[in-house]
Parts: structure tokens; C-alpha cells; sequence
């Protein structure tokens, strides 16, 4: 079988390969070049730099495969940078991952897997595939440290039946483990933690260079509407921020709403955070459909633990009713729904209900 095997220059997908290698199959690397400033430069730090796609190349000559970098900086650029900055300017924290995910990153892959006469993709996150009579199913890598499943749920039913996950029965101790074996020279690489077209930088000082209408400045106001202090633009803050608000009050504060209309930062209590459910909009679900039954778990933000919730249709929308309120439910950030390990789907969380 022949796979093309996304490779970002990082171990994870170079394991990815070298396994597709070791399986028999006739492997191609790619390399979707990103990103690239107003002067064509390439970051500086994160993924899709220059070092990064020089180590996927050197990667692919020790595993004797061809290896090609393919062009998507325009659609990058109109589908993700740019909503990226309206989402700031919106009083909105976007995911801009999982927006390359659904947008660019599989669509261009899938389409070049059938350019180059393959019959799969495989990439190296961290989460699995299964398949029965009912279709093929998504479910989180064993290592639940590194389980990337949240920014898989967009993935259909055609494109599963395409795609390959080839370590997402591993553990990443395990990955490094393979890599080292193998000599791979991304056996050691740091894992890349930055959003990819930032750089070296941090995503406050990108907008400020690339969107500057976000850096708006306006007042900081508590939940009685009093003026305790003033920020420099709302892009700067995001639903359930504590650190940073630059107010010295007599106990800790958190960023509770974000009105970008006035740029006014609403501060409060930890109690003020908390959200019955949320109201999510473009909605996908990985069989097609919701599965019988509106009990599901949900994760509001990457990093966060899955809650109890129910889940129903709501209009064009759906509504989640958390089983117990939560914290810091950010609008722009994925809601994704689960049952146990899988993934039933998700979308994006238009605004929290209190």
C-alpha cells in the first residue's frame, strides 16, 4: 500500500513514517509549508520553520522515502491567520489548530494522498481509529497526556477511512523510545508548544504587528460596572484569565466578560466564572450523527478534564447543560463531546450560559 505521511520535522511524525516503513508500505513525506510573513519570511519557533522541514527532509533520507514541501501559505493565511485576528478582535480565544484542522490541514493533505496515487494518510498525532459495522470510529491515544483527539473532531467518516494514526497506540516515552532506536535525528526534539505561525514571539505581539486594529484600549470594570483600571486591548485577555490583568486588588480576580464592542474587560469572583452550559455553533459529528441519547462528556478547552453534560439540538445550534456548573467556558474555543474514549464530534462555543 502506498501512505503519504505528514511530516511536521518533530518525532511524533517521523515515528509515524519509519512505522509505515517497517510495515511494508511505500511511503512518501510531505510537508505543508504554512506560513510565511509579508517579506516571505519563515517563523522563527514553533512548527513549520525552516530547521523543521530541513529535519523532516533529513528524517525521510534515512528512511530512504521521497520527500516533498507543498506550498498552502495563501489558504493558511485566508483561512486560518485571518480569522484568527477577527476571532481577537471579536472578544473571541480561537483554536486556531483545530480551525487548520477543519479547514486546511486534512483537505490538502487527502487531496495531494490523491494526487500522488496513495491510498492513505498518516500523520502523527496521538489519537486512534477503529473500525465496525457501524463505521469507523475515533478514540483518544493511550497516552492521555498527549491524546491530541480534541483536535481530531471534525474528521468524517470519508476522510477516517483514509487516514492512519500510527502512534497513537503508543506512548510518547515509547515514540522517543523508537526514534532512538532507529537513529532518527528528531529522537530528542523538543516537542513544539507555540502556535506555528506565531514564532519566537507570543500571539499578543503577533496581532499587535499584524492586526493592530485589536490593540484597543478601554476600561477594566467590576461586576457592579465600577472602573477599577484600563488595558491596552481586549486581545490581551481571555475568559477565566487570573494573572496579568494589571489591577492590584485585595483578592484575586478573573476575567469573566469580554465585551469587544465598548473593549471593556469585566472582572470578577471565581464563583462568577462558573456556567450552567454553552451554546455551541458548527457542529460536526464523526458518524454523521449524534448517537443515541443526549449523555456525553464534553472538554470545553484542550487542556481541560471532560465533564458530564447533556447534549440537544438547539435551532442551527446545540445546547450543552453541564450535569454541574464550569468555569471559564471561552467563547471560540471547541467544545468536544465524548463517551468514554471516543469521540462523538464537536463544534465551536458561541457563548456560555449562565
Amino acid at each position: 500500500m502506498k501512505v503519504v505521511v505528514a511530516m511536521s520535522g518533530g518525532v511524533d511524525s517521523s515515528v509515524a513514517a519509519a512505522l509505515m516503513v517497517e510495515e511494508g508500505h511505500e511511503v512518501v513525506g510531505v510537508t505543508l509549508k504554512q506560513w510565511e510573513d509579508v517579506d516571505g519570511n519563515l517563523p522563527t519557533a514553533g512548527c513549520c520553520t525552516v530547521g523543521d522541514a530541513e529535519d523532516a527532509r533529513r528524517v525521510s533520507a534515512q528512511l530512504d522515502i521521497p520527500y516533498y514541501v507543498l506550498d498552502y501559505v495563501d489558504e493558511f493565511r485566508a483561512a486560518v491567520v485571518e480569522p484568527f485576528g477577527m476571532s481577537y478582535l471579536a472578544g473571541r480565544t480561537p483554536n486556531p489548530c483545530v480551525e487548520c484542522n477543519r479547514t486546511v490541514r486534512f483537505n490538502a493533505l487527502l487531496e495531494r494522498t490523491a494526487d500522488l496515487g496513495a491510498d492513505m494518510l498518516a500523520t502523527g498525532h496521538y489519537a486512534r481509529i477503529g473500525q465496525d459495522g457501524d463505521g469507523y470510529h475515533l478514540r483518544k491515544g493511550v497516552d492521555p497526556g498527549k491524546d491530541q483527539s480534541y483536535v481530531l473532531h471534525m474528521l468524517t467518516q470519508a476522510q477516517l477511512a483514509q487516514i492512519q494514526l500510527p502512534v497513537g497506540e503508543l506512548t510518547k516515552p515509547a515514540v522517543r523510545e523508537h526514534a532512538a532506536r532507529l537513529g532518527l535525528r528528531t529522537a530528542g526534539k523538543p516537542d513544539s508548544q507555540e502556535i506555528c505561525f506565531v514564532g519566537d514571539g507570543n500571539y499578543r505581539d503577533f496581532l499587535a504587528d499584524h492586526f493592530p486594529e485589536t490593540a484597543r484600549p478601554g476600561p477594566i470594570v467590576d461586576m457592579a460596572g465600577a472602573v477599577v483600571g484600563t488595558h491596552p486591548g481586549t486581545a490581551g485577555f481571555t475568559i477565566g484569565q487570573r494573572r496579568g490583568l494589571g489591577v492590584a486588588l485585595q483578592e484575586p480576580k478573573y476575567v469573566v466578560d469580554i465585551d469587544s464592542e465598548t473593549s471593556t474587560i469585566v472582572i470578577g469572583d471565581r464563583h462568577d466564572l462558573l456556567a450552567a452550559g454553552c451554546v455551541v455553533d458548527d457542529v460536526s459529528f464523526v458518524s454523521g450523527r449524534l448517537p443515541a441519547g443526549g449523555a456525553v462528556e464534553v472538554k470545553v478547552r484542550y487542556r481541560s478534564r471532560p465533564v458530564p453534560a447533556r447534549l440537544s439540538p438547539d435551532g442551527d445550534q446545540w445546547l450543552v447543560v453541564f450535569d454541574d456548573p464550569q468555569p471559564a467556558v471561552a467563547p471560540g474555543q471547541a467544545a468536544v463531546f465524548y463517551r468514554g474514549d471516543e469521540v462523538l464530534g464537536g463544534g465551536t462555543i458561541e457563548r456560555s450560559i449562565q
